[in-house]
């Protein structure tokens, strides 16, 4: 058989932020997948534990001895086997033996093999010939927070999602003008700008939070115009690390502002209608399942996307889906461990009307298969940067994909 497990090799390269992490080759009879793990900056509580004490290298270790001998003459095609063989070696629920990062590596890497052991594209292996939709770009344009430094805004990322655009070429397109309309704009207003950027290559500047949205919303505007289409602002406000346990306050250092729950639920609901948001993430700490739904109850036409919140885990989304905590989710599989325990919770977002936005992580590798996964996983929403070489090598590969599908490629709806 041309997708038997013939070799499996491990080694350590860097992340765009320069940190070690794992990458995981897999050799098939007549195929090859390699696949390398990212890393998040703002991380859930929940998520699996990437890596086993001792980092990266005790990770290799583990694999070398437990894992690899397991996997040398499996199938590559069997995934949901090669995934339920990953948590019985590790025997935790969160992967705290082998790392989270091993088990997310050596899924994707296989699910890669068999793709190429048959000559098949990932999207079309994992999802069969009627996969044929392109998710709409969700694009960090301006941020702060845990992702950059010195005096940039409270708010994590400041997003554009191009609504109604034609192709997905279009959409990439639309985003990367918004970024260069905000770049211009921060320099006209202030001449000391260095043209800083976080780790997602979004500009990073001196400002307060909604300083930074009118400048983004007018970009929106202004591409919006120029292109016809309809360039909407969306909003990462990571809000778990702004939460103060001990004060029950949300902290915004740079605009010099406390919130309780109630505050921050009327400053969210202001942000949405004064600015037409659509998208608001992470809008209150991980634990508040009522202010999220709250939240949702009182808004229209936007999304309401958990992460921190969920962390890909479909034990926790089924708890937001009894109390209509949110109407969305980010799919990060590396949160959660394997293709198939991600795939797992799309499968029960998508039952529940909840939208599913497939992510990258701050902290991110060259790797393009969430590009595969997002048109495999049907998710309306790919997040995943507007520039740095990481972030543009997930939508190079899906103008690819589009390219692949020819007539019949679409782009998503919801």
């Amino acid at each position: 058989m041309s997708s038997v497990i013939e070799d499996v090799m491990a080694r350590k390269i860097f992340n765009s932020r320069g940190e070690e992490t794992l990458e995981i080759d897999i050799v098939t009879t007549a195929g090859f997948g390699r696949a390398s793990a990212p890393a998040g900056a703002s991380k859930g509580k929940a998520e699996v534990v990437p890596y086993p004490k001792g980092g990266v290298d005790e990770a290799i270790k583990k694999l070398e001895e437990l894992i690899v001998p397991e996997l040398i003459g499996m199938d590559a095609e069997e995934q949901e086997e090669i995934d339920i063989l990953l948590h019985e070696i590790d025997g935790t629920k969160d992967f705290r033996n082998v790392g989270g990062n091993t088990a997310f590596a050596v899924s994707l890497a296989t699910a890669e093999a068999a793709a190429t052991s048959y000559g098949m594209p990932l999207f079309q292996h994992l999802a069969g010939y009627l996969a044929n939709e392109l998710p709409y770009p969700l694009g960090n344009v301006l941020g702060g927070g845990k992702h950059a430094l010195g005096k940039a805004p409270d708010i994590q990322e400041y997003l554009v999602i191009p609504l109604r655009a034609p192709t997905f070429s279009d959409a990439a397109k639309a985003n990367v003008l918004v970024h260069q309309k905000v770049g211009s704009s921060l320099k006209k207003m202030d001449k000391n700008f260095t043209g800083g950027r976080g780790d997602e290559g979004a500009w990073a500047p001196n400002m307060k939070s909604e300083e930074a949205l009118e400048i983004v919303a007018k970009a929106c505007e202004e591409v919006s115009r120029e292109l016809g289409v309809e360039c909407r602002v969306g909003v990462d406000m990571a809000a778990s690390t702004l939460w103060r346990q001990k004060e029950k306050r949300y902290v915004y250092t740079r605009d010099g502002t406390k919130r309780d729950s109630g505050e921050q639920l009327d400053f969210v609901l202001h942000l949405v209608e004064n600015y037409n948001l659509a998208y608001v993430e992470d809008p209150f700490h991980e634990e508040d399942y009522e202010s999220f739904a709250e939240l949702t109850k009182k808004v229209k036409k936007c999304l309401i996307c958990g992460d921190d919140l969920f962390v890909t885990n479909s034990e926790r989304l089924i708890r937001g889906i009894k109390v209509c905590a949110a109407n969305s989710i980010i799919i990060k599989t590396n949160q959660v461990g394997t293709l198939t325990d991600a795939w797992e919770t799309t499968k029960v977002a998508k039952k529940a009307r909840y939208t599913p936005v497939m992510s990258h992580r701050s902290g991110e590798t060259n790797d393009a298969h969430i590009a595969h996964l997002a048109v495999a996983f049907g998710c309306p929403v790919i997040k995943t940067g507007v520039l740095h070489g990481e972030r543009v090598v997930k939508i190079n590969e899906l103008i690819r994909i589009e390219e692949t599908l020819g007539n019949r490629a679409k782009m998503s709806m919801f």
